[in-house]
């Protein structure tokens, strides 16, 4: 059976490509790239004929794990649901470890991205919460704290 080698990047589907990808910015990720994608490749992959999608491709500090954003240019972007809570079936957060978590959420808060819930500590060893990002993204942000 073949197995995984890598997580190479989570990807979310989003409307305004530039406000969602300021906010990641602003959170510390690093653009890698910004392009359009279209033709035989992602009509195949996405099953979507006649598809064109502009994506921009973030990545971590440490070179980890990316974030693809992707805007469909065509066809038009389905509604989700921006007030999914967590126990709606589905990709529901991306999560970040951050160095300060008081200083995430008061940055998020003067942005006008409030908490979902609260900041909740786990077992003396993290500090997290989360945001409900641009388009209703749920980012959960880790402190390590133990």
């Amino acid at each position: 059976m073949p197995r995984v080698r890598r997580f190479d990047h989570v990807g979310i589907t989003v409307a305004d490509l530039d406000a969602v990808t300021a906010f990641f910015v602003a959170l510390g990720l690093e653009v890698e790239g910004r392009t359009f994608v279209e033709g035989e490749f992602l009509e195949t992959v996405c099953g979507i004929p006649d598809s064109r999608t502009e994506i921009v491709m973030l990545k971590s500090p440490d070179d980890g794990t990316r974030l693809e954003l992707a805007r469909f240019v065509r066809p038009d972007s389905v509604p989700g649901s921006p007030t999914a809570m967590a126990n709606e079936l589905g990709l529901r957060n991306v999560c970040f470890e951050i160095d300060d978590l008081r200083a995430a959420v008061d940055w998020a808060a003067s942005e006008g991205y409030g908490l979902v819930g609260g900041i909740g500590e786990h077992e003396g060893a993290w500090r997290m919460a989360y945001i409900r990002g641009p388009e209703g993204i749920i980012v959960s942000l880790a402190e390590r704290i133990g």
